[in-house]
């Protein structure tokens, strides 16, 4: 992922609102979201090339969801391993978040750097490999993109903005978050982080959905976990700007 905005016990009726676009090259082969077929308690999407995935939900309510960290000021490390496997990992295991969590405390350097949330009924959590210690989120409206949770970039404060003024309506329309997550404004260079990429790179990531002829969002994930136990996970799917295929699932959490 690239974007997440999500809201935790915020919404009377949803302990876990949610809305993230993954952002990345088209030529990387994709399987959009699906049971797997090896773990067939497992919603997600995955990454062909290293087997992982961006964002997945089990059918017990287990969730994980891994931004990177935009860093080009240090040099990459071909060596490290994708990060796509810390939530895959998880998400197949059924290790807590927090041992998971503290787990990958003494593995910080295997990786590049990455932004992961963890979750089950019991909490949501997150933890960076550029911070000290795994945080338990309380209620609140977040943003995560490729910086630090809730960082000031421009599409993380509008997006967080656009997602508030629904959390006001009694029901959340699944539409209308995969509808936020559309929004193109492009911010002045001002405003735009410095992360190391050169101006024209930060230009082309800062708006909410990104599109380029080799780059930009490939797939918009709307996810809402009801108090009832119900799971309503949509994902509407992207080539360029074009959209392709729509994946939609509901099901009851079990133990």
């Amino acid at each position: 992922m690239c974007l997440i905005l999500f809201a935790v016990d915020a919404h009377p009726d949803y302990p876990l609102i949610l809305a993230a676009n993954r952002d990345e090259f088209y030529q990387r082969p994709t399987r959009s979201a699906e049971f797997w077929p090896d773990f067939p308690e497992l919603l997600a999407g995955c990454d062909l090339e290293a087997q992982g995935t961006w964002l997945g939900i089990t059918r017990q309510g287990r969730i994980a969801a891994v931004t990177n960290v935009r860093d080009g000021f240090t040099a990459k490390n071909r060596r490290h391993q994708s990060r796509g496997m810390l939530t895959r990992d998880f998400l197949t295991s059924d290790e807590s978040p927090l041992s998971y969590l503290q787990g990958l405390q003494t593995q910080r350097t295997l990786y590049p750097g990455y932004n992961l949330l963890l979750g089950d009924r019991n909490g949501l959590y997150y933890y960076s490999n550029k911070q000290p210690a795994p945080i338990r989120l309380e209620a609140g409206v977040y943003g995560l993109s490729n910086g630090a949770l809730n960082s000031p970039w421009p599409k993380l404060n509008r997006g967080r903005t656009l997602l508030q003024q629904l959390l006001e309506h009694s029901h959340i329309d699944p539409e209308q978050l995969l509808s936020l997550l559309k929004n193109r404004i492009q911010p002045s260079d001002d405003e735009l982080p410095d992360t190391g990429v050169s101006l024209g790179w930060e230009r082309l990531l800062a708006p909410c959905f990104i599109q380029s002829e080799d780059y930009g969002t490939r797939a918009s994930t709307a996810l809402l976990i009801g108090r009832n136990g119900n799971i309503e996970f949509h994902e509407q799917n992207y080539d360029h700007s074009t959209e392709t295929e729509r994946k939609s699932f509901s099901f009851f959490t079990k133990d």
